[in-house]
């Protein structure tokens, strides 16, 4: 399990970063996961832009889909 240094954003039962590893999930698709879970506790809406922008890269790229901003 990961240490967690500094930050009340990741109170969880499990760290994303363990998720994310334990479940070999993607770069993208790990960062989208970590911006979901943390926007409450950091940077708010932010965080949930940063997370749309890895699930858009990740429609364009996989699923040939392009999403206009």
């Amino acid at each position: 399990m990961a240490k967690q240094i500094g930050g009340e954003h990741y109170k969880l039962p499990i760290q994303p970063v363990d998720f994310i590893v334990r479940n070999n999930i993607p770069f993208r698709e790990g960062n989208a996961i970590k911006y979901i879970v943390r926007h409450k506790g950091k940077n708010g809406a932010e965080d949930l832009l940063k997370a749309i922008h890895y699930l858009e890269m990740i429609l364009e790229d996989e699923y040939n889909i392009s999403v206009e901003g």
